[in-house]
């Protein structure tokens, strides 16, 4: 072990471990959640929670399983790509004991997670604060007077005099604890863990690591090191970017969503108590039987409360996950940029980019916008309704739970697409609570209305027949052909895919005369028989003749002279365009 590792051991030993009763501390941020003690190597887990790297260790594993997934960047001259070979093996999946969230543990153990800069600073505020004297971390005799901000050693007076002394330490800063105190805060340098007394300044972008000059000198002195003050701003405005357009938003709306499954719980006991009043006061008139129906109604009740408050419970509990994830990302992620340094931030950047990434790409929009607490405003009691017998006798009273869900109601029949001038048209309307189960009763307000889209004045008469039980038939006899508009609300809504769009079609004109060769042979040689073709025959005859003028040549028929067998009757109008006489000619029999 180096001398430096030996000082920074030496010092979480004295500030951090101690032993006997576990004490309270004015500052949590400085005890472990776990141990309920200082912080003793506090380590950084995925989910940006803190704590003891003997508490890490010391948790049961979840899971094992070969994973390439990081954990964070090393520090102290180590190549990503040494520590991604590392990490490549099987790592160990634990609990974190804060959000019970999966989070990996490399094959190293919790020495390969990324120290938390900023508790190991709350934990010396502490012992700056505390009553009780500090130890020399050199000869361990002596009292602490003075702090070298270099090797991060609480030195006494004759240490600190040899400490000035050394070539190797004289030009390291030394602060006197009592200053510490007074100011109240401590700003600790983060030393290379390789070269010992070694500040990290410097940044290998190639690396994506936080190195010393020595390390740069050596190990990276082919790739690009740039001082930490130069590439803080770019890093820390991608953190800041995260919390503030990303995760502040959900943050927001996972408190609303919070409140308002919060105050529906709230309204549902009150509801859930007013509905049973208002059930015992119904039920008090009766006898056994009808009290026995009382009682029923209230296990009902009760079944109905505890389903529901089972399902607001379950949405609050996701609510409130959601938020405690958000919640102290966001809480460590501000206190990092806003509290720590340059290297403190770049010595966890990545883990905590890697949390807030994650978090912010969860989509919440989707799961916010489907809360919609149940605060039992459905759950009303019909004293009118028929409740079948109890002992033999008849009763009343329902507890009904469901209610119309305008976007779940549904239409059936082919009468909401096509209708046929002048014939009655029908379609059903279902009525459907927000399972999408047809309801048991009627009584719903339903109206339809069916307009012509080019004949604004021209509206078509509807009735809605009520079948008691969620269906309702809508009849109408549409007098113009032409595309209709067919509004269906329910409750003054649309239901779903309303407006429709209706196509009624001109009614089928069927034939009057006979589909004949010609009036001649169909009539017998009648001169007077007529013809709706614009065949002609000498002698005065008034029909078409076989090969003379203006036969069609082929069987036709009678009344408007169509040569197609299967065809509709032609309209007097268009006969009296094709036809030279002018008129309807017809063969009389």
């Amino acid at each position: 072990m180096s001398q430096s590792e030996e000082k920074e051991t030496t010092e979480k030993e004295t500030v951090s471990s101690e032993p006997g009763p576990k004490t309270a501390l004015v500052n949590p941020r400085a005890v472990c959640s776990v141990c309920k003690r200082l912080y003793r190597e506090p380590k950084i887990l995925p989910c940006l929670h803190t704590f003891c790297s003997d508490c890490i260790g010391q948790l049961e594993p979840f899971s094992a399983s070969p994973r390439g997934r990081s954990n964070g960047p090393e520090v102290g001259g180590r190549s990503e790509k040494a520590a991604e070979k590392d990490r490549a093996a099987v790592s160990v999946t634990v609990l974190c004991p804060e959000c019970d969230t999966e989070v990996d543990i490399p094959q190293s153990g919790p020495a390969g997670l990324s120290t938390d800069h900023l508790a190991l600073d709350e934990v010396f505020l502490e012992t700056l604060v505390s009553d009780g004297p500090l130890g020399c971390d050199l000869c361990g005799e002596g009292s602490a007077e003075s702090r070298c901000e270099v090797c991060s050693v609480n030195l006494c007076e004759f240490c600190c005099q040899a400490h000035r002394r050394q070539k190797r330490t004289a030009s390291h800063s030394v602060q006197a604890v009592a200053e510490l105190k007074a100011r109240g805060r401590l700003c600790r340098p983060v030393l290379c863990s390789l070269h010992p007394g070694q500040e990290l300044r410097l940044f290998c972008q190639p690396c994506d690591l936080s190195v010393c000059l020595e390390c740069a000198a050596t190990l990276h002195r082919e790739h690009r090191c740039c001082p930490t003050h130069d590439v803080i701003d770019h890093h820390g405005d991608r953190i800041r970017e995260l919390v503030s357009v990303h995760l502040r938003p959900h943050l927001e709306r996972l408190e609303e969503s919070l409140q308002k499954v919060e105050i529906s719980q709230e309204n549902l006991r009150v509801r859930v108590d007013a509905t049973a009043n208002e059930i015992r006061a119904f039920a008090r008139g009766y006898a056994s039987a009808v009290e026995a129906h009382c009682l029923s109604l209230l296990r009902r009740l009760e079944e109905l409360r505890v389903q529901r408050r089972n399902h607001l419970h379950l949405q609050r509990a996701q609510l409130e996950q959601a938020l405690l994830d958000v919640r102290g990302s966001v809480e460590f992620a501000e206190r990092l940029l806003s509290c720590g340094s340059d290297a403190e931030i770049l010595s966890v950047k990545g883990v905590t980019l890697r949390r807030l990434t994650s978090l912010a790409e969860r989509r919440y929009g989707p799961q916010l916008a489907a809360v919609a607490p149940d605060d039992g405003s459905s759950i009303c009691f019909l004293p009118r309704e028929p409740a079948g017998e109890v002992e033999g006798y008849p009763v009343v009273g329902v507890i009904n739970s469901r209610t119309v869900d305008v976007n779940r109601c549904t239409t059936e029949g082919e009468g909401l697409q096509q209708g046929m001038e002048g014939q009655q048209g029908h379609f059903t309307l279902v009525c459907r609570d927000s399972r999408g189960e047809q309801l048991a009763r009627g009584g719903e307000h339903v109206l339809v209305s069916i307009v012509h889209k080019e004949k604004k004045n021209c509206t078509v008469e509807t009735t809605v027949a009520d079948g008691n039980d969620g269906s309702y038939i809508v009849s109408y006899k549409p007098e113009e052909p032409g595309e209709y508009s067919v509004w269906v609300c329910v409750r003054a809504q649309h239901v779903k895919g309303s407006p429709f769009i209706l196509n009624v079609k001109r009614k089928f004109r069927l034939h009057s005369g006979t589909f004949h060769c010609c009036s001649f042979c169909s009539s017998g040689g009648a001169k007077e028989a007529r013809c709706g073709c614009p065949g002609t025959m000498p002698g005065g005859f008034k029909g078409c003749g076989h090969g003379h003028k203006g036969h069609p040549g082929k069987h036709h028929w009678s009344c408007c002279g169509s040569t197609l067998e299967k065809s509709e009757c032609l309209p007097q109008s268009i006969l009296a365009a094709v036809s030279p006489r002018g008129h309807l000619r017809t063969v009389e029999l």
